[in-house]
Protein backbone atom coordinates (compact mmCIF):
# COMPACT_ATOMS: atom_id res chain seq x y z
CA UNK A 1 0.00 0.00 0.00
CA UNK A 2 1.54 3.37 -1.03
CA UNK A 3 2.44 5.75 1.78
CA UNK A 4 1.17 9.36 1.75
CA UNK A 5 4.71 10.53 1.07
CA UNK A 6 5.17 8.24 -1.94
CA UNK A 7 1.76 9.26 -3.26
CA UNK A 8 2.67 12.95 -2.96
CA UNK A 9 6.01 12.34 -4.66
CA UNK A 10 4.23 10.61 -7.54
CA UNK A 11 1.79 13.51 -7.81
CA UNK A 12 4.63 16.03 -8.02
CA UNK A 13 6.45 13.94 -10.63
CA UNK A 14 3.25 13.71 -12.69
CA UNK A 15 2.80 17.49 -12.38
CA UNK A 16 6.32 18.11 -13.68
CA UNK A 17 5.64 15.77 -16.59
CA UNK A 18 2.39 17.53 -17.49
CA UNK A 19 4.04 20.94 -17.18
CA UNK A 20 6.87 19.87 -19.48
CA UNK A 21 4.35 18.90 -22.14
CA UNK A 22 2.45 22.17 -21.73
CA UNK A 23 5.71 24.14 -21.92
CA UNK A 24 6.51 22.48 -25.23
CA UNK A 25 3.07 23.23 -26.68
CA UNK A 26 3.01 26.88 -25.61
CA UNK A 27 6.63 27.42 -26.60
CA UNK A 28 5.97 26.39 -30.18
CA UNK A 29 3.48 29.20 -30.69
CA UNK A 30 6.32 31.75 -30.46
CA UNK A 31 9.67 29.97 -30.85
CA UNK A 32 9.53 30.04 -34.66
CA UNK A 33 9.00 33.83 -34.80
CA UNK A 34 12.71 34.71 -34.70
CA UNK A 35 13.55 31.95 -37.22
CA UNK A 36 11.08 33.07 -39.90
CA UNK A 37 13.57 35.00 -42.04
CA UNK A 38 15.98 32.02 -42.05
CA UNK A 39 13.14 29.66 -42.99
CA UNK A 40 12.11 31.99 -45.80
CA UNK A 41 15.59 32.16 -47.33
CA UNK A 42 16.30 28.42 -46.98
CA UNK A 43 12.94 27.13 -48.26
CA UNK A 44 12.04 29.91 -50.69
CA UNK A 45 8.81 30.83 -48.92
CA UNK A 46 6.88 33.80 -50.28
CA UNK A 47 5.84 36.53 -47.80
CA UNK A 48 2.23 35.33 -48.14
CA UNK A 49 3.15 31.73 -47.31
CA UNK A 50 5.61 32.68 -44.56
CA UNK A 51 2.80 33.85 -42.27
CA UNK A 52 1.31 30.34 -42.42
CA UNK A 53 4.30 28.91 -40.57
CA UNK A 54 2.69 30.54 -37.53
CA UNK A 55 -0.95 30.65 -38.64
CA UNK A 56 -1.16 26.94 -39.52
CA UNK A 57 -0.29 26.09 -35.92
CA UNK A 58 -2.70 28.66 -34.48
CA UNK A 59 -5.54 27.68 -36.81
CA UNK A 60 -5.52 23.94 -36.10
CA UNK A 61 -4.67 24.35 -32.41
CA UNK A 62 -7.54 26.77 -31.79
CA UNK A 63 -10.01 24.83 -33.92
CA UNK A 64 -9.50 21.42 -32.32
CA UNK A 65 -9.09 22.37 -28.64
CA UNK A 66 -12.71 21.84 -27.67
CA UNK A 67 -12.83 18.50 -29.47
CA UNK A 68 -9.55 17.48 -27.84
CA UNK A 69 -10.91 18.27 -24.38
CA UNK A 70 -14.09 16.25 -24.80
CA UNK A 71 -12.19 13.38 -26.44
CA UNK A 72 -10.06 13.21 -23.29
CA UNK A 73 -13.21 12.77 -21.18
CA UNK A 74 -14.71 10.10 -23.42
CA UNK A 75 -11.67 8.20 -24.70
CA UNK A 76 -9.38 8.36 -21.68
CA UNK A 77 -7.16 11.30 -20.73
CA UNK A 78 -3.89 9.41 -20.64
CA UNK A 79 -4.63 7.86 -24.02
CA UNK A 80 -5.38 11.22 -25.66
CA UNK A 81 -2.42 12.87 -23.91
CA UNK A 82 0.09 10.26 -25.11
CA UNK A 83 -1.35 10.25 -28.64
CA UNK A 84 -1.06 14.04 -28.74
CA UNK A 85 2.56 13.97 -27.53
CA UNK A 86 3.46 11.32 -30.12
CA UNK A 87 1.83 13.29 -32.95
CA UNK A 88 3.44 16.55 -31.81
CA UNK A 89 6.90 14.96 -31.66
CA UNK A 90 6.53 13.31 -35.07
CA UNK A 91 5.33 16.57 -36.60
CA UNK A 92 8.31 18.41 -35.06
CA UNK A 93 10.69 15.90 -36.63
CA UNK A 94 9.00 16.26 -40.03
CA UNK A 95 9.13 20.05 -39.70
CA UNK A 96 12.81 20.04 -38.86
CA UNK A 97 13.56 17.85 -41.88
CA UNK A 98 11.30 19.85 -44.22
CA UNK A 99 12.65 20.02 -47.79
CA UNK A 100 10.08 22.67 -48.77
CA UNK A 101 7.81 25.34 -47.37
CA UNK A 102 4.67 23.27 -48.00
CA UNK A 103 6.02 20.37 -45.91
CA UNK A 104 6.93 22.78 -43.12
CA UNK A 105 3.43 24.30 -43.09
CA UNK A 106 1.87 20.81 -43.05
CA UNK A 107 4.11 19.82 -40.14
CA UNK A 108 3.08 22.94 -38.23
CA UNK A 109 -0.58 22.01 -38.80
CA UNK A 110 0.06 18.54 -37.35
CA UNK A 111 1.83 20.16 -34.41
CA UNK A 112 -1.29 22.24 -33.81
CA UNK A 113 -3.46 19.11 -33.84
CA UNK A 114 -1.15 17.40 -31.37
CA UNK A 115 -1.16 20.48 -29.16
CA UNK A 116 -4.97 20.59 -29.20
CA UNK A 117 -4.95 17.06 -27.77
CA UNK A 118 -2.17 17.67 -25.23
CA UNK A 119 -3.28 20.91 -23.52
CA UNK A 120 -6.85 20.05 -22.46
CA UNK A 121 -5.93 16.44 -21.62
CA UNK A 122 -2.99 17.56 -19.49
CA UNK A 123 -5.01 20.16 -17.60
CA UNK A 124 -7.86 17.73 -16.94
CA UNK A 125 -5.36 15.12 -15.71
CA UNK A 126 -3.93 17.72 -13.34
CA UNK A 127 -7.34 18.57 -11.91
CA UNK A 128 -8.15 14.90 -11.30
CA UNK A 129 -4.79 14.16 -9.66
CA UNK A 130 -5.10 17.12 -7.27
CA UNK A 131 -8.35 17.56 -5.37
CA UNK A 132 -10.03 20.97 -5.42
CA UNK A 133 -8.54 23.34 -2.88
CA UNK A 134 -5.06 24.47 -1.87
CA UNK A 135 -3.20 21.51 -3.40
CA UNK A 136 -4.84 22.02 -6.78
CA UNK A 137 -4.35 25.78 -6.61
CA UNK A 138 -0.63 25.37 -5.93
CA UNK A 139 -0.38 22.88 -8.80
CA UNK A 140 -2.17 25.32 -11.09
CA UNK A 141 0.27 28.01 -9.97
CA UNK A 142 3.15 25.86 -11.20
CA UNK A 143 1.15 25.10 -14.37
CA UNK A 144 0.63 28.83 -14.91
CA UNK A 145 4.32 29.57 -14.41
CA UNK A 146 5.20 26.90 -16.95
CA UNK A 147 2.73 28.21 -19.52
CA UNK A 148 3.93 31.79 -19.01
CA UNK A 149 7.56 30.71 -19.28
CA UNK A 150 6.81 28.81 -22.48
CA UNK A 151 5.04 31.70 -24.18
CA UNK A 152 7.58 34.32 -23.11
CA UNK A 153 10.72 32.21 -23.60
CA UNK A 154 9.99 31.40 -27.22
CA UNK A 155 11.61 34.54 -28.57
CA UNK A 156 14.78 34.01 -26.52
CA UNK A 157 15.14 30.28 -27.16
CA UNK A 158 14.28 30.73 -30.82
CA UNK A 159 16.98 33.38 -31.15
CA UNK A 160 19.60 31.23 -29.40
CA UNK A 161 18.83 28.07 -31.36
CA UNK A 162 18.61 29.85 -34.71
CA UNK A 163 21.79 31.82 -34.08
CA UNK A 164 23.96 28.89 -32.96
CA UNK A 165 22.40 25.69 -34.39
CA UNK A 166 20.14 26.78 -37.25
CA UNK A 167 16.38 27.27 -37.62
CA UNK A 168 15.61 23.55 -37.89
CA UNK A 169 16.51 23.11 -34.22
CA UNK A 170 13.56 25.20 -33.07
CA UNK A 171 11.57 22.14 -34.20
CA UNK A 172 14.05 19.36 -33.43
CA UNK A 173 14.21 20.43 -29.78
CA UNK A 174 10.70 19.03 -29.24
CA UNK A 175 11.59 15.49 -30.29
CA UNK A 176 13.66 14.34 -27.26
CA UNK A 177 11.25 16.10 -24.87
CA UNK A 178 8.32 14.32 -26.49
CA UNK A 179 10.00 10.90 -26.41
CA UNK A 180 10.86 11.18 -22.72
CA UNK A 181 7.32 12.38 -21.93
CA UNK A 182 5.73 9.42 -23.70
CA UNK A 183 8.03 6.96 -21.92
CA UNK A 184 7.26 8.42 -18.49
CA UNK A 185 3.52 8.93 -19.05
CA UNK A 186 2.56 5.26 -18.83
CA UNK A 187 4.24 5.00 -15.42
CA UNK A 188 3.44 8.35 -13.79
CA UNK A 189 -0.08 8.93 -15.10
CA UNK A 190 -1.42 5.38 -14.97
CA UNK A 191 -4.84 5.14 -13.41
CA UNK A 192 -5.18 8.84 -12.52
CA UNK A 193 -7.05 10.25 -15.41
CA UNK A 194 -9.01 7.80 -17.56
CA UNK A 195 -12.73 8.21 -17.71
CA UNK A 196 -13.82 5.02 -19.37
CA UNK A 197 -16.67 4.66 -16.89
CA UNK A 198 -18.16 8.00 -17.90
CA UNK A 199 -21.93 7.91 -18.16
CA UNK A 200 -21.66 9.61 -21.53
CA UNK A 201 -22.09 6.98 -24.20
CA UNK A 202 -21.35 7.43 -27.86
CA UNK A 203 -19.78 10.41 -29.55
CA UNK A 204 -21.48 13.48 -30.99
CA UNK A 205 -19.82 13.35 -34.41
CA UNK A 206 -22.11 15.93 -36.05
CA UNK A 207 -21.55 18.39 -33.21
CA UNK A 208 -17.80 17.75 -33.27
CA UNK A 209 -17.62 18.46 -37.02
CA UNK A 210 -19.76 21.60 -36.69
CA UNK A 211 -17.88 23.23 -33.81
CA UNK A 212 -14.41 22.26 -35.06
CA UNK A 213 -15.20 23.58 -38.54
CA UNK A 214 -16.78 26.71 -37.10
CA UNK A 215 -13.81 27.49 -34.88
CA UNK A 216 -11.29 26.78 -37.63
CA UNK A 217 -13.12 28.99 -40.14
CA UNK A 218 -13.37 31.71 -37.50
CA UNK A 219 -9.64 31.61 -36.70
CA UNK A 220 -8.87 31.46 -40.44
CA UNK A 221 -10.91 34.63 -40.96
CA UNK A 222 -9.24 36.39 -38.04
CA UNK A 223 -5.63 35.57 -39.00
CA UNK A 224 -6.29 36.87 -42.52
CA UNK A 225 -7.60 40.25 -41.40
CA UNK A 226 -4.16 41.85 -41.37
CA UNK A 227 -3.78 40.99 -45.08
CA UNK A 228 -7.36 41.41 -46.38
CA UNK A 229 -8.94 43.84 -43.92
CA UNK A 230 -12.05 43.74 -41.74
CA UNK A 231 -14.47 44.85 -44.44
CA UNK A 232 -13.29 42.57 -47.25
CA UNK A 233 -15.73 40.12 -48.84
CA UNK A 234 -13.43 37.28 -47.84
CA UNK A 235 -13.36 38.23 -44.16
CA UNK A 236 -17.08 38.91 -43.87
CA UNK A 237 -18.01 35.73 -45.77
CA UNK A 238 -15.81 33.57 -43.55
CA UNK A 239 -17.15 35.19 -40.38
CA UNK A 240 -20.74 34.60 -41.49
CA UNK A 241 -19.91 30.98 -42.36
CA UNK A 242 -18.26 30.43 -38.97
CA UNK A 243 -21.29 31.89 -37.17
CA UNK A 244 -23.62 29.62 -39.15
CA UNK A 245 -21.53 26.58 -38.26
CA UNK A 246 -21.43 27.55 -34.58
CA UNK A 247 -25.21 28.16 -34.63
CA UNK A 248 -25.73 24.72 -36.17
CA UNK A 249 -23.51 23.26 -33.43
CA UNK A 250 -25.73 24.81 -30.75
CA UNK A 251 -28.85 23.41 -32.44
CA UNK A 252 -27.25 19.95 -32.66
CA UNK A 253 -26.17 20.02 -29.01
CA UNK A 254 -29.63 20.97 -27.78
CA UNK A 255 -31.07 17.84 -29.42
CA UNK A 256 -28.18 15.44 -28.86
CA UNK A 257 -28.43 12.62 -26.28
CA UNK A 258 -24.63 12.66 -25.89
CA UNK A 259 -23.65 16.32 -26.49
CA UNK A 260 -20.07 17.34 -27.04
CA UNK A 261 -20.72 20.37 -24.82
CA UNK A 262 -23.26 20.20 -22.03
CA UNK A 263 -24.53 23.78 -21.87
CA UNK A 264 -25.56 23.23 -18.27
CA UNK A 265 -21.88 23.59 -17.39
CA UNK A 266 -22.24 27.35 -17.96
CA UNK A 267 -24.46 27.50 -14.89
CA UNK A 268 -21.14 27.49 -13.04
CA UNK A 269 -20.70 31.23 -12.64
CA UNK A 270 -16.94 31.11 -12.16
CA UNK A 271 -16.47 28.97 -15.26
CA UNK A 272 -18.49 31.42 -17.36
CA UNK A 273 -16.72 34.45 -15.91
CA UNK A 274 -13.27 32.90 -16.35
CA UNK A 275 -13.95 32.09 -20.01
CA UNK A 276 -15.10 35.65 -20.68
CA UNK A 277 -11.98 37.03 -18.97
CA UNK A 278 -9.84 34.62 -21.01
CA UNK A 279 -11.04 36.29 -24.22
CA UNK A 280 -9.21 39.52 -23.31
CA UNK A 281 -6.45 38.17 -21.04
CA UNK A 282 -4.10 37.76 -24.02
CA UNK A 283 -4.15 41.52 -24.66
CA UNK A 284 -1.26 41.93 -22.22
CA UNK A 285 1.22 39.24 -23.24
CA UNK A 286 0.40 39.27 -26.95
CA UNK A 287 0.70 43.01 -27.44
CA UNK A 288 3.92 43.03 -25.42
CA UNK A 289 5.55 40.12 -27.23
CA UNK A 290 4.46 41.26 -30.69
CA UNK A 291 4.76 45.04 -30.62
CA UNK A 292 7.70 45.39 -28.22
CA UNK A 293 9.60 42.85 -30.33
CA UNK A 294 8.95 44.97 -33.43
CA UNK A 295 9.73 48.19 -31.56
CA UNK A 296 13.08 46.88 -30.38
CA UNK A 297 14.09 45.59 -33.82
CA UNK A 298 12.49 48.02 -36.27
CA UNK A 299 12.72 51.25 -34.26
CA UNK A 300 15.64 50.80 -31.85
CA UNK A 301 17.66 48.51 -34.16
CA UNK A 302 18.08 45.49 -31.85
CA UNK A 303 19.24 42.16 -33.29
CA UNK A 304 17.04 39.07 -32.96
CA UNK A 305 19.27 37.70 -30.19
CA UNK A 306 19.32 41.02 -28.32
CA UNK A 307 15.54 41.17 -28.63
CA UNK A 308 15.24 37.71 -27.11
CA UNK A 309 17.50 38.71 -24.22
CA UNK A 310 15.40 41.83 -23.66
CA UNK A 311 12.44 39.58 -22.80
CA UNK A 312 14.29 37.78 -19.99
CA UNK A 313 12.94 40.14 -17.26
CA UNK A 314 9.45 39.70 -18.72
CA UNK A 315 9.75 35.91 -18.47
CA UNK A 316 11.27 35.96 -14.99
CA UNK A 317 8.49 38.19 -13.66
CA UNK A 318 5.84 35.92 -15.16
CA UNK A 319 7.42 32.88 -13.51
CA UNK A 320 7.95 34.63 -10.16
CA UNK A 321 4.36 35.89 -10.04
CA UNK A 322 3.05 32.37 -10.63
CA UNK A 323 4.73 31.26 -7.41
CA UNK A 324 2.76 33.78 -5.35
CA UNK A 325 -0.49 33.57 -7.35
CA UNK A 326 -1.94 30.63 -5.40
CA UNK A 327 -1.12 32.15 -1.97
CA UNK A 328 -2.73 35.39 -3.14
CA UNK A 329 -5.87 33.50 -4.11
CA UNK A 330 -5.98 32.00 -0.62
CA UNK A 331 -5.52 35.42 0.99
CA UNK A 332 -7.56 37.72 -1.26
CA UNK A 333 -9.81 35.36 -3.24
CA UNK A 334 -10.26 34.75 -6.96
CA UNK A 335 -12.06 38.00 -7.82
CA UNK A 336 -9.45 40.38 -6.37
CA UNK A 337 -6.46 38.40 -7.68
CA UNK A 338 -7.78 38.14 -11.24
CA UNK A 339 -8.83 41.80 -11.37
CA UNK A 340 -5.53 42.87 -9.79
CA UNK A 341 -3.48 40.97 -12.36
CA UNK A 342 -5.49 42.41 -15.24
CA UNK A 343 -5.11 45.97 -13.88
CA UNK A 344 -1.37 45.42 -13.47
CA UNK A 345 -1.11 44.42 -17.14
CA UNK A 346 -3.30 47.38 -18.10
CA UNK A 347 -0.90 49.75 -16.32
CA UNK A 348 2.02 48.15 -18.16
CA UNK A 349 0.33 48.72 -21.53
CA UNK A 350 -0.46 52.31 -20.51
CA UNK A 351 3.27 52.85 -19.94
CA UNK A 352 4.04 51.26 -23.32
CA UNK A 353 1.60 53.68 -24.98
CA UNK A 354 4.10 56.44 -24.15
CA UNK A 355 7.05 54.82 -25.98
CA UNK A 356 9.16 57.41 -27.86
CA UNK A 357 10.83 56.77 -31.25
CA UNK A 358 14.25 57.24 -29.63
CA UNK A 359 13.46 55.20 -26.54
CA UNK A 360 15.72 53.51 -24.03
CA UNK A 361 15.15 49.92 -22.90
CA UNK A 362 15.79 50.50 -19.21
CA UNK A 363 13.64 53.60 -18.99
CA UNK A 364 10.83 52.95 -21.47
CA UNK A 365 10.55 49.16 -21.93
CA UNK A 366 11.62 47.47 -18.70
CA UNK A 367 8.99 48.98 -16.31
CA UNK A 368 6.08 47.96 -18.52
CA UNK A 369 7.64 44.52 -19.11
CA UNK A 370 7.79 43.90 -15.36
CA UNK A 371 4.15 44.89 -14.86
CA UNK A 372 2.79 42.89 -17.80
CA UNK A 373 4.99 39.88 -17.05
CA UNK A 374 3.84 39.69 -13.43
CA UNK A 375 0.22 40.43 -14.34
CA UNK A 376 0.02 37.56 -16.83
CA UNK A 377 0.18 34.85 -14.20
CA UNK A 378 -1.34 36.83 -11.34
CA UNK A 379 -4.48 36.93 -13.48
CA UNK A 380 -3.96 33.71 -15.42
CA UNK A 381 -3.51 31.26 -12.55
CA UNK A 382 -6.70 32.23 -10.66
CA UNK A 383 -8.52 32.46 -13.99
CA UNK A 384 -7.72 28.79 -14.59
CA UNK A 385 -8.66 27.91 -11.00
CA UNK A 386 -12.01 29.65 -11.49
CA UNK A 387 -12.59 27.86 -14.81
CA UNK A 388 -12.10 24.45 -13.18
CA UNK A 389 -13.73 25.10 -9.79
CA UNK A 390 -16.91 23.19 -9.10
CA UNK A 391 -16.51 21.06 -12.25
CA UNK A 392 -17.35 17.37 -11.89
CA UNK A 393 -14.48 15.01 -12.66
CA UNK A 394 -16.21 13.53 -15.70
CA UNK A 395 -16.40 17.03 -17.24
CA UNK A 396 -12.82 18.08 -16.48
CA UNK A 397 -11.73 17.67 -20.10
CA UNK A 398 -14.67 19.75 -21.32
CA UNK A 399 -13.94 22.57 -18.86
CA UNK A 400 -10.25 22.43 -19.77
CA UNK A 401 -11.06 22.52 -23.49
CA UNK A 402 -13.37 25.50 -22.96
CA UNK A 403 -10.83 27.67 -21.12
CA UNK A 404 -8.07 26.78 -23.59
CA UNK A 405 -10.39 27.54 -26.52
CA UNK A 406 -11.40 30.89 -25.02
CA UNK A 407 -7.74 31.82 -24.59
CA UNK A 408 -6.80 30.83 -28.15
CA UNK A 409 -9.82 32.40 -29.84
CA UNK A 410 -9.39 35.52 -27.72
CA UNK A 411 -5.71 35.67 -28.64
CA UNK A 412 -6.50 35.38 -32.37
CA UNK A 413 -9.11 38.15 -32.20
CA UNK A 414 -6.98 40.45 -30.05
CA UNK A 415 -3.86 40.11 -32.17
CA UNK A 416 -5.77 40.65 -35.44
CA UNK A 417 -7.52 43.69 -33.96
CA UNK A 418 -4.35 45.27 -32.57
CA UNK A 419 -2.24 44.59 -35.67
CA UNK A 420 -4.93 46.03 -37.96
CA UNK A 421 -5.35 49.18 -35.86
CA UNK A 422 -1.60 49.65 -35.47
CA UNK A 423 -0.95 49.20 -39.21
CA UNK A 424 -3.74 51.62 -40.12
CA UNK A 425 -2.30 54.29 -37.83
CA UNK A 426 1.21 53.79 -39.23
CA UNK A 427 0.06 53.88 -42.87
CA UNK A 428 -1.97 57.04 -42.28
CA UNK A 429 1.13 58.87 -41.00
CA UNK A 430 3.31 57.59 -43.87
CA UNK A 431 0.69 58.69 -46.42
CA UNK A 432 0.90 62.25 -45.11
CA UNK A 433 4.58 62.61 -44.17
CA UNK A 434 6.38 60.16 -46.50
CA UNK A 435 8.52 57.14 -45.68
CA UNK A 436 11.91 58.53 -44.73
CA UNK A 437 13.72 56.60 -41.96
CA UNK A 438 12.84 59.30 -39.42
CA UNK A 439 9.17 59.30 -40.40
CA UNK A 440 9.07 55.49 -40.44
CA UNK A 441 10.35 55.33 -36.86
CA UNK A 442 7.72 57.86 -35.76
CA UNK A 443 4.93 56.17 -37.74
CA UNK A 444 5.73 52.70 -36.40
CA UNK A 445 5.92 53.98 -32.83
CA UNK A 446 2.60 55.83 -33.14
CA UNK A 447 1.00 52.65 -34.43
CA UNK A 448 2.37 50.65 -31.53
CA UNK A 449 1.21 53.31 -29.06
CA UNK A 450 -2.34 53.13 -30.40
CA UNK A 451 -2.37 49.32 -30.17
CA UNK A 452 -1.22 49.47 -26.55
CA UNK A 453 -4.01 51.93 -25.69
CA UNK A 454 -6.62 49.60 -27.18
CA UNK A 455 -5.09 46.68 -25.28
CA UNK A 456 -5.28 48.78 -22.11
CA UNK A 457 -9.00 49.28 -22.67
CA UNK A 458 -9.62 45.57 -23.25
CA UNK A 459 -7.89 44.65 -20.00
CA UNK A 460 -9.99 47.20 -18.09
CA UNK A 461 -13.09 45.50 -19.53
CA UNK A 462 -11.71 42.14 -18.39
CA UNK A 463 -11.18 43.47 -14.86
CA UNK A 464 -14.79 44.69 -14.75
CA UNK A 465 -16.01 41.26 -15.91
CA UNK A 466 -13.96 39.61 -13.15
CA UNK A 467 -15.40 41.89 -10.48
CA UNK A 468 -18.99 41.35 -11.66
CA UNK A 469 -18.99 37.59 -12.41
CA UNK A 470 -16.24 35.87 -10.44
CA UNK A 471 -17.14 34.66 -6.95
CA UNK A 472 -14.95 33.11 -4.29
CA UNK A 473 -15.50 29.41 -3.50
CA UNK A 474 -15.93 28.35 0.09
CA UNK A 475 -12.74 28.66 2.18
CA UNK A 476 -12.18 24.89 2.17
CA UNK A 477 -11.79 25.05 -1.63
CA UNK A 478 -9.12 27.76 -1.40
CA UNK A 479 -6.94 26.32 1.34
Amino acid sequence: MPTPQSSETRQQAALMLLCSAQFMVVLDATIVAVALSNMQSDLGLSPQNLQWVINAYTLVFGGFLLLGGRAADLCGRQRVFMLGISLFSLASLIGGLSPSGNVLILARSLQGLGGAMISPAALSILTTIFTEGGARNRALGIWGATAAAGSTSGVLLGGLLTNYLGWRWVLFVNVPIGLVTVLLSSKLLKGDQTDDDSPSKGFDLAGAIAITSGLMVFVYAIVGITEFGWNSTRTLSLLVLSLLLIASFIAIELRSKSPLVKFSIFRLRNLTGANLVALVHASGPLSTLFFISLYLQQVLGYSSLATGLAFVPFSLCAAAAAIIAAPMVQRFGLKVTIAGGLLMMALGLLLFSQLPPNGNFWLHVLPGSILVGAGITLAGVPMTIAAMSGVEERDAGLASGLINTSQQIGAAIVLALLVTLSSSQTQAIIAIQGNSPEVMAIALTKGFQFAFLVGFGLLIVGAIIAVVLITNPSPRNLN
